[in-house]
């Protein structure tokens, strides 16, 4: 147990998708402080390797994973059972967008990648993970990371959201799929937050004067910070969360309201 932690994962293993930055790097942070061991899988390998080495945890390993592929999703959990013996949580955190821009603007490529990446690695995560989670006959946690656009879809990023949309709904189907096995599944859905990525998710200039304009419409009045995503995870991912199943936990500080 590292000097934060409270143990609430100690025993488990988990897989977190896109972990090198952003809401990923918070999670693995937050789940190795509490005793889990935790895989990386991140297609920048060097950034995750990065990230790993600051965490100065024992508990994590990295692994390239391109999680639009099958084969990838199965290497990671053959080193997650080579190295600690099990699987227990899966996070799917991996994602992309396009740049905020009307509907008409965006291309043929710009549509399949995102539900290649944000909709169809999930496909593989349930394919090649769940059986395991069945066979160790312990049950297990998924959790994935939609957007606050999957409950409350605005112009300039109709698709993405579309995407988010079909990972919440996906969500609640699996968590009732997959129930009478004690898998949960949930997803958590945030709010954009003020990482690189403020211009394509806002379709403005990152300046002071247009994050307080978004701002304003916020409740709590900010953007969401990394460790609000990893704080859900971890409550949705330990025994505290062990009868919620097939929500989509609204981390934005209210903007949906």
């Amino acid at each position: 147990m590292t000097s934060q932690g409270l143990d609430r994962l100690d025993g488990k293993v988990a897989i977190v998708t896109g972990g090198a930055s952003g809401f990923g790097a918070a999670i693995a942070q937050k789940f190795a402080e509490e005793s889990c061991k935790v895989l990386i899988g991140d297609l920048n390998s060097s950034a995750a390797t990065t990230t790993a080495q600051s965490l100065k945890s024992s508990n994590i390993k990295t692994l390239k994973m391109n999680v639009t592929e099958e084969s990838h999703w199965k290497e990671a959990v053959s080193v997650c059972l080579a190295t600690w013996g099990r699987l227990d949580i899966i996070v799917n955190n991996a994602g992309t967008t396009y740049k905020n821009k009307p509907s008409l603007s965006v291309t043929e490529a710009e549509f399949d990648t995102i539900f290649t990446v944000n909709v169809k690695s999930i496909f593989h995560s349930v394919r090649v993970c769940v059986p395991q989670l069945q066979s160790q006959g312990t049950g297990g946690s998924i959790i994935n990371i939609s957007s606050i656009g999957s409950v409350r879809p605005r112009p300039g990023l109709v698709w993405y959201n579309g995407t988010k949309g079909a990972v919440t709904n996906a969500t609640k189907g699996l968590a009732a799929e997959f129930g009478p096995d004690q898998i949960r599944v949930n997803a958590i859905a945030p709010l954009l937050s003020g990482t690189g990525l403020f211009s394509a998710f806002a379709g403005v200039e990152d300046t002071k004067e247009n994050r307080e304009k978004l701002i304003a419409n916020v409740p709590l009045g900010r953007l969401t910070e990394p460790m609000d995503v990893a704080n859900a995870a971890l409550f949705l991912a330990s025994d505290e969360g062990r009868f919620i199943t097939g929500v989509n936990l609204e981390v934005d500080g209210g903007r949906a309201v």
